[in-house]
């Protein structure tokens, strides 16, 4: 169903999905908090992807590089000189914006005013180290995961000894400047991304890059984004960045329009050769009987918070229950942040408030992401799993002091079934 940014944003914070990064005091333009729940969303969606993009494979590694790194790797990557943004500035209300996101470049969106000529505006995140104030110790905070990966391609072939092809995932934060952050999550200055550099034989790239895209549309379809938002884009090479050959972006029917949700780029030994030109370290892939080369480079790379807004949009649904409209959120059973929820009927009955703890105990053996809710009447606790999207709600009453069976209600149907609880953990697919 079609819904407002405004509403998800609202939902997310009243049921603690995502607040304002410091709202206390004000907040911070570009900065969100994940809470209780979203947390555990985020999570389950990063669990996802090291399960089908990583571990699933037998050619894949893992990485934790530092968010801090020598300034050289930014000169060699081409940030230090490219990675700018075109910014313009009112000269009525001082408002600054992006040149290249402005319906008319000449006028403020704000007020109307005229605006200044372009000029570059750095992206990266400037940051000091050490203890002299002489501008030595000046860094940047990383603007992306993937340099890290690349400076340390030759301590993992050395230390792993990979065959090619082999990939390198990662995940960690990155931070960008942005001129205005915007759209909730899906624009700010601090951020989540999961990437893989895959290294490939120069004449290997385009099967492994079809390859990766096969993986990219299951991998969503497994987190749960609907697959009628998502559009696989062509990027065109005047669109392109400058180390990339081909590029296919991702893109996902937000609230506030189509825009990108991840890219998977053929970036050929863009960044290998830069890095051993810089560094004076060969990063060249040898093997015996044939000339040393520079393996060319496949990169999926995911914005995990652009991944949780599309899984949001993707989830929210509303429809009509007995005599009342409810919000549903409809995640996928591994995505929800909880996978069921467990009742007594009456909170004041103390036998089966004892009882539903020892069945909410028994299920979090199998299963930590099992909540407990003993909170107002059943209609408004359903109501409120219903919202934050836990697919099953397992409810003990009299009946199961005598028989030993409960009630299962489903969220997307609202249907019930009774069985007996030992049964609970196959029939709420408790083992992922």
């Amino acid at each position: 169903m079609s819904v407002s940014l405004e509403t998800v944003v609202a939902l997310a914070k009243r049921r603690g999905f995502v607040f304002p990064g410091s709202e206390l005091y004000g907040g911070l333009a570009g900065t969100w908090d994940y809470g209780p729940l979203g947390v555990l969303l985020k999570r389950n969606i990063e669990r996802l992807w090291w399960e089908e993009c990583v571990f699933s494979r037998e050619d894949m590694l893992a990485l934790d590089a530092a968010i801090l790194m020598n300034p050289r790797v930014w000169d060699a990557s081409g940030h230090t000189e490219t990675f700018t943004d075109p910014l313009v500035e009112c000269a009525a209300c001082k408002g600054r914006f992006r040149a290249d996101k402005l319906e008319d470049a000449r006028r403020c969106p704000t007020c109307g005013g005229a605006l200044g000529e372009p000029r570059a505006f750095r992206l990266m995140v400037e940051a000091k180290v050490g203890v002299l104030d002489d501008g030595s110790g000046r860094v940047f905070l990383r603007p992306e995961t993937a340099q890290g990966i690349f400076v340390n391609f030759k301590n993992i072939v050395d230390t792993q000894r990979p065959k090619l092809p082999f990939g390198v995932a990662q995940v960690g934060k990155a931070f960008r400047n942005e001129i205005s952050p915007r759209d909730f999550l899906f624009r700010t200055r601090e951020f989540e991304q999961m990437e893989i550099e895959y290294f490939v034989r120069p004449e290997a790239w385009e099967s492994a890059f079809e390859d990766w895209l096969s993986t990219i549309h299951r991998f969503l379809a497994r987190v749960g984004v609907d697959g009628e938002r998502i559009t696989a884009v062509e990027v065109p090479p005047e669109e392109r960045a400058h180390y990339s050959s081909r590029t296919v972006d991702i893109e996902f029917r937000y609230p506030f329009g189509q825009h990108e949700l991840l890219g998977l780029a053929y970036r050929g030994d863009y960044d290998l050769r830069r890095h051993s030109e810089f560094s004076g370290i060969d990063l060249r892939w040898k093997e015996p009987g044939s000339e040393p080369f520079f393996p060319h480079v496949i990169e999926p790379s995911f914005g995990l918070d652009r991944l949780v807004l599309a899984v949001l949009v993707s989830a929210y649904d509303e429809d009509e229950v007995g005599e009342g409209k409810r919000v549903v959120m409809r995640f996928k059973p591994e995505v929800a942040p909880f996978r069921a929820a467990v009742f007594p009927l009456l909170r004041n009955k103390s036998q089966l408030v004892a009882k539903a703890q020892e069945v909410f105990r028994m299920l979090r053996a199998s299963n930590p992401f099992i909540a407990f809710d003993d909170n107002g009447n059943i209609g408004k606790r359903y109501r409120r799993q219903d919202e934050i999207g836990t697919p099953w709600c397992v409810t003990i009453d009299f009946q199961t002091l005598e028989d030993g069976t409960v009630t299962i209600r489903n969220r997307d149907t609202t249907e019930q079934e009774r069985v007996p609880v030992e049964d609970l953990p196959d029939a709420l697919s408790l083992v992922s």
